[in-house]
């Protein structure tokens, strides 16, 4: 059984989880805003290289090479913002690391942060999993960016940090349909039910052991569990439970901890990060 743990910093604090102890990594709370990803590696490694992206609610991921390529592109191009902006970053959901040292980070208000580590080769990687992400399969495809670096499925591990609960995580049935067809089987519902009824692959979902989806007293809704979801489209990867984690915390119901979009309406986040390592064994 993996735990999580309160860290302090800097007057605030943040969640580490066991299944990433030999990472420095976080997932930091309001606490810390409105601190960016370059202030905040002071609580990991302070001379370790940072890099993020813009988050758009895709499938894209990308590695720390293809950021310092798209900021060198920036400065030649001339289009360097005034030092007090920020600067510009590619867009994407995802990111990888491709060497030591360097931490890689995303942003989230109800999304959730999921931070992947290799046990054999200390490289990491920072998804940002909203239900359009997960729709899209964006963790199975930033499981695919490490395999195309060499890692092995049983060598990676997942921690999936705070974010809305399933329980108050209320979604339209399309919504939770366009989701939980990522991991339910087709086969077993009717291709014209699947087609045509919006609650068929929600139905079926909720009666799965340890549902993905949750009933509803609205009419047309469901409430769904986005970590579970990922969590499942790991295991049809072939994860076993024991590589990876979810926080018994919920951005939704602990205000004093976590910015919730869905609660307050604010673009205001919580940033999580992880840095890379030498080689873990051999």
């Amino acid at each position: 059984m993996h735990t999580w743990h309160w860290q302090t910093w800097d007057g605030g604090n943040y969640l580490t989880c066991s299944l990433l102890e030999p990472w420095f990594h976080g997932f930091f709370t309001r606490q810390s805003w409105p601190l960016r990803p370059n202030e905040l590696v002071a609580a990991m490694h302070p001379a370790a290289d940072v890099y993020r992206i813009k988050q758009v609610h895709g499938n894209q991921v990308l590695s720390s090479a293809a950021v310092r390529t798209h900021q060198d592109q920036v400065q030649r191009e001339g289009l360097t913002p005034q030092v007090q902006s920020p600067p510009l970053f590619p867009e994407a959901d995802g990111l990888y690391s491709d060497g030591q040292n360097q931490t890689v980070w995303v942003c989230t208000a109800d999304c959730t942060p999921v931070l992947i580590a290799d046990i054999q080769t200390g490289q990491v990687a920072a998804v940002h999993a909203g239900w359009r992400g997960t729709a899209a399969k964006i963790v199975p495809l930033a499981i695919a960016r490490f395999q195309d670096q060499g890692s092995r499925t049983e060598d990676l591990r997942v921690a999936m940090g705070p974010a809305i609960a399933g329980e108050v995580y209320q979604v339209t049935t399309e919504v939770a349909a366009q989701v939980g067809s990522t991991i339910v089987d087709l086969d077993i519902l009717a291709d014209a039910a699947v087609g045509t009824d919006p609650d068929a692959i929600p139905s079926a979902l909720m009666n799965a052991a340890n549902p993905p989806i949750l009933a509803d007293e609205k009419p047309g809704h469901v409430r769904l569990d986005v970590r579970q979801v990922n969590a499942l489209q790991l295991a049809q990867l072939g994860f076993q439970s024991e590589q990876i984690a979810i926080a018994p915390h919920c951005t939704y119901q602990q205000p004093e901890q976590f910015f919730s979009y869905r609660r307050d309406g604010l673009k205001q986040v919580q940033w999580s990060g992880i840095m890379s390592t030498e080689t873990q064994n051999g």
